[in-house]
């Protein structure tokens, strides 16, 4: 896979070529899962020791990478992996998109919090009626494996703003109809657009992180026993909370 500055030069910083080399390689780990999306990457003298370069390099590798979305930068906590290789789903959303219809930024940017609302209040609660019904062993698997990870997060938005949506792309996963896929990755994709992103990390608070932890294990725990009618209520509560907070904040 190519990286974003290859096809995307409108906010490509001078940088040495030393420096874009190392960004590359670095690009490449987080392609492939070595650094998993939503993930801390090593320390800035780690990466200099690893490239025998010094962290001002490392650093200038780091702050490219951050101008395309590649790596978040959070001061006091770290650089986390902030990009992941579109999976069917995405591929066939970004498909939609370039066939004339709105890009994901078009839509982004004229979206209100109320036709957020509106669209995540229609498609989810079905969406988690049906993966309650037809999700396999291995769906609930991975499931659980993500549901643990979010519950290790303390006060870090960034990272829980990745595993709250990797949750829910599962579950949409899980669903096993291509069709509520490939609509709830626009949706998904949307809501990881900059102008969204920030605004859903400003409302993830430390007391907001545990709340949607309970909400989601609950969650879980409902689909694991096949509760149907626990689970989509769960949803809709969540669903009701997030977009009142947000219309609130906005």
């Amino acid at each position: 896979m190519q990286p974003p500055w290859i096809s995307d030069v409108t906010k490509h910083p001078f940088v040495p070529l030393q420096v874009k080399e190392i960004a590359t390689k670095i690009f490449d780990r987080i392609a492939l899962s070595q650094y998993p999306y939503g993930t801390r990457i090593p320390a800035e003298r780690d990466l200099a020791e690893e490239f025998k370069q010094s962290r001002a390099t490392i650093r200038q590798a780091l702050d490219f990478l951050a101008a395309y979305d590649v790596v978040l930068r959070k001061p006091g906590s770290g650089t986390f992996a902030g990009f992941k290789a579109p999976g069917p789903a995405e591929a066939g959303a970004a498909a939609v998109m370039a066939a004339g219809y709105p890009t994901i930024s078009q839509l982004a940017e004229t979206a209100s919090p109320f036709a957020m609302n509106i669209a995540g209040s229609i498609i989810e609660p079905e969406m988690v009626r049906l993966a309650t019904i037809y999700m396999s062993s291995r769906d609930i698997a991975e499931l659980a494996q993500q549901v643990t990870m979010l519950e290790t997060v303390v006060t870090e938005a960034e990272t829980c703003a990745a595993h709250e949506e990797e949750i829910m792309m599962i579950i949409a996963r899980g669903t096993h109809n291509s069709l509520i896929v490939a609509m709830y990755a626009i949706l998904h994709e949307v809501r990881r657009h900059p102008q969204w992103a920030s605004s859903r990390r400003e409302m993830l608070t430390p007391a907001r992180i545990r709340n949607n932890q309970q909400l989601f294990r609950s969650l879980f725990n409902a689909i694991e026993r096949r509760n149907v009618e626990t689970a989509v209520e769960l949803i809709t509560l969540h669903v009701s909370s997030t977009h009142e907070t947000m219309i609130y904040e906005s």
